[in-house]
């Protein structure tokens, strides 16, 4: 069996995930309660905006904790494919969680509906790219802890959708944040546990891109966006702040005439 080693960098990769998932987290309530706030178009570009907002934040999360994932005894490359298509699985499944909530008429039905169809797509995100993961070896999991590891992920989804039509205030946004973020490392390192390597020595090359060459450009890539997308939505006003300003110019207009 080879040895796993889940923090090959120390404490580097665990606190930058985490940082991902939560800002990811955050700008994805901020998000759903701006779409709450509005209607028509402009709902439906803020919650697209959120569902892509978490779903990056997670596959981030994700992949820059992979980053210091080793297995003793073999070189590890990533199918680019599989890897890119678990992202594309992890913005649409948090998608559909979102809308059903966003254009949900029954809240409680939609939000069962939301959080289960959302966290099982966060699951499978997180096993597709482990199928991603090319290495000299055999791969086999623990079926207890991957069906724990994917009730994780049900429960911090539905907990995030939750908290996404009842949380209003930035503090309790941040607040709710953290709570996620941890929920979704969680899940991720529970799912980690889960794996086990049977490594089978060979000079072989493997298939796919390193960690550096292919994980780390698009994980920076995808945290900047998020980033840029923070910055944005603090400074775009809000619903309530639009009113406030209509409502002072309608009495200057109204003098002017």
């Amino acid at each position: 069996m080879g040895h796993l080693d889940h923090a090959s960098f120390g404490w580097l990769t665990p606190l930058l995930s985490y940082a991902m998932a939560c800002i990811g987290a955050a700008l994805g309530l901020r998000c759903t309660v701006r779409a709450l706030a509005t209607t028509g178009r402009s709902r439906r570009n803020w919650l697209v905006t959120a569902a892509s907002a978490i779903g990056t934040g997670i596959w981030t999360m994700h992949f820059v904790a992979m980053l210091g994932f080793g297995v003793s005894g073999t070189d590890i490359r990533y199918d680019v494919p599989l890897t890119l298509l678990s992202l594309l699985v992890a913005v649409a499944v948090v998608c559909a969680g979102v809308f059903a909530v966003g254009y949900g008429r029954e809240r409680g039905r939609a939000l069962f509906l939301g959080g289960l169809t959302t966290g099982l797509g966060v699951a499978s995100m997180h096993y597709l790219g482990m199928a991603a993961v090319r290495l000299h070896g055999d791969v086999s999991y623990d079926p207890v802890l991957v069906a724990l590891s994917v009730a994780i992920a049900v429960l911090a989804a539905t907990a995030a959708l939750w908290a996404g039509l009842n949380i209003k205030s930035p503090l309790a946004v941040a607040v709710a944040s953290l709570v996620m973020g941890a929920a979704v490392s969680s899940m991720h390192y529970t799912g980690m546990l889960a794996v086990s390597v049977r490594v089978t020595p060979s000079d072989t090359v493997l298939p796919g891109a390193t960690a550096m060459q292919f994980i780390f450009p698009l994980a920076v890539g995808l945290g900047s966006y998020l980033f840029l997308t923070s910055a944005f939505v603090a400074l775009s006003p809000s619903a309530g702040e639009r009113e406030a300003s209509a409502s002072v110019q309608r009495p200057v207009e109204s003098a002017a005439g």
